[in-house]
């Protein structure tokens, strides 16, 4: 059984619904010639709303996920990139997202080792520099120890250096 503050709640509830779906025919409050118009075809119209007639930069919503330049480039260095799916080739990918440079990587257990890790890399610089690698480490039980993290870091980074010097040769 339904409460009478229930009922009057759906109530203006539906109210409110149908209300918001009108044409916006009341005067209440608006001075000019739009108030004392009797009928319909005397008062002035207006073919779109006013903030939809202003147009130019950013006038929907939608303009903000417009991509304004066309040739965006990925700024994520390929050798940071590929080295750190090497020296995490133990783990399994998640997610993976090349515009951003975020690699997240699943619980995965090193060969010769008793833990299981998962790893998030970070890769904020097209430069093969340590500033731009940044690797999170963490076991089922916490995160790992800053040195284990950053061992990992230069593991990725040797590799990198290898497989940019490995380029360069050819």
């Amino acid at each position: 059984m339904k409460t009478p503050i229930y009922k009057a709640g759906v109530l203006l509830l539906v109210l409110t619904m149908v209300s918001a779906c009108g044409g916006g025919s009341l005067n209440f409050g608006r001075v000019g010639p739009a108030a004392t118009a009797d009928r319909p075809d005397d008062a002035p119209t207006r073919a779109t709303p006013p903030s939809v007639e202003t147009g130019g930069e950013g006038s929907t919503i939608w303009d903000i996920f417009r991509n304004k330049n066309t040739e965006a480039k990925i700024e994520v260095n390929r050798y940071l990139w590929t080295a750190s799916l090497d020296v995490l080739s133990f783990m399994p990918v998640q997610s993976i997202d090349p515009f951003s440079g975020v690699m997240v990587f699943g619980y995965g257990q090193p060969p010769g080792g008793g833990r299981a890790y998962r790893a998030t890399v970070y890769i904020d610089d097209p430069a093969l520099d340590a500033r731009s690698l940044n690797v999170a480490l963490a076991t089922r039980s916490g995160p790992v120890a800053a040195g284990t993290a950053r061992a990992v870091e230069n593991a990725i980074l040797d590799r990198a250096r290898e497989l940019r010097i490995s380029d360069s040769r050819f």
